[in-house]
């Protein structure tokens, strides 16, 4: 039995400056964006798998939530 070597893709998500969310691959070229978390996972999902096919396709997706805090000093 093959290795699956792709067996997780990580996303990086933030919020949008313009509203809504966006999520970019850490280690692939794949980026996209939607108005709701809900969509967003739609959309990554999607995304992942247009990109890859067969058993290059990740077997798990995970989201890391980044939220960006300024703190005047």
């Amino acid at each position: 039995m093959a290795e699956h070597k792709n067996t997780e893709i990580i996303f990086i998500v933030e919020e949008s400056p313009e509203g809504g969310y966006e999520a970019r691959s850490l280690n692939h070229s794949i980026f996209t964006e939607a108005d709701t978390f809900d969509e967003l996972k739609e959309m990554v999902h999607d995304a992942v798998s247009c990109h890859f096919t067969g058993k290059d396709r990740p077997a798990l997706i995970r989201l890391h939530m980044v939220k960006e805090e300024l703190i005047a000093v």
